[in-house]
């Protein structure tokens, strides 16, 4: 049984692909913000996975000829489990990081299928973290730098998949090297697409340094979809703005699918910007020297080289 740690998991995108996924044969890990949550979330993950069949995904539950509750009967570490952190803060990712880390070792073989960063956020005016990083910059890039750092050990060994959750905005947009947090005239939409560049980016240095060693690195971009997003600690005018807009976005289940056919494809999929299931063509501004600088500069704000995961 394959593992599949997904953060950003009690909610929207994360939750819908966490149902698919554990519907499909796989161990889902989720990681989530608030403990009450994480709770409803792996009891819904878990109805999903008893009420429905496979749907073609990963393990075929139903080509097996076993229900989901036999399955779990015989290894009842096939139910989901939740991990709980507050991603924006680096201590936080270091911590879940260990935790997972010494699960993944003790029960799941030392392997890591995939890591899905797909936790984030949508901010109305300029926040920062305990450690002085802008949140929609550290929650939807940063944090997913640092988790990957810390879990790549168990992702090299499986020939494992990093999954970033993307966006379409991050085409017509730069990353602000000199001034990242953007402290000097912040644009909470520009931050955001800021972010979303960053992940793709970061994509793209997973692959030019790893896909020689057999992991894969992949960003998602899943449209305009019906999650809230942009209601959570956003400020009001964000989150009315949000409201009206989502309205015409599609349900969460539908960009899930692309995230479960990244996981599901026997041999690495090629490419790197995925929309609806299919390869797209991405930003101009992704390439190998972008790509390489910003590790550089995510590497001294995380306070970690990687590589150095092999020596410690």
């Amino acid at each position: 049984m394959k593992t599949v740690v997904i953060t950003g998991a009690t909610s929207g995108i994360g939750l819908e692909t966490a149902k698919l996924l554990a519907r499909g044969g796989f161990r889902v890990i989720g990681i989530g913000r608030s403990a009450a949550r994480c709770e409803q979330a792996k009891q819904a993950v878990q109805l999903a996975q008893d009420g429905f069949p496979a749907l073609g995904i990963g393990q075929n539950v139903a080509r097996s000829g076993q229900s989901a509750q036999a399955i779990r009967a015989a290894s009842p570490l096939s139910e989901p489990i939740f991990f709980t952190a507050d991603l924006l803060q680096q201590r936080e990712v270091n911590r879940v990081a260990a935790e997972l880390t010494r699960f993944i070792t003790a029960h799941c073989g030392g392997e890591l299928f995939a890591l899905i960063n797909n936790a984030g956020c949508a901010r109305g005016y300029y926040m920062t973290t305990e450690d002085g990083y802008e949140h929609q910059f550290a929650l939807n890039y940063l944090a997913g730098f640092l988790l990957t750092h810390r879990l790549l050990p168990l992702l090299k060994k499986a020939g494992g998949r990093v999954i970033m959750t993307g966006s379409r905005s991050h085409k017509g947009i730069r990353v602000h090297w000199n001034d990242v947090m953007l402290t000097r005239r912040y644009n909470p939409l520009t931050a955001y697409k800021q972010s979303k560049l960053c992940d793709i980016l970061f994509a793209k240095g997973l692959n030019d340094r790893y896909a020689s060693l057999g992991v894969s690195a992949y960003t998602v971009d899943p449209g305009l979809v019906r999650t809230d997003i942009g209601n959570k600690d956003a400020g009001g005018l964000v989150n009315l703005i949000w409201s009206v807009r989502k309205l015409g976005g599609v349900r969460p289940e539908i960009p899930a699918q692309t995230y479960a056919y990244l996981c599901s494809q026997p041999l690495p999929p090629a490419g790197l910007y995925y929309y609806h299931c299919r390869e797209r063509a991405c930003s101009r501004e992704v390439t190998s020297e972008n790509a390489n600088r910003l590790f550089a500069l995510s590497e001294r704000l995380c306070g970690i080289t990687f590589g150095e995961e092999e020596r410690s």
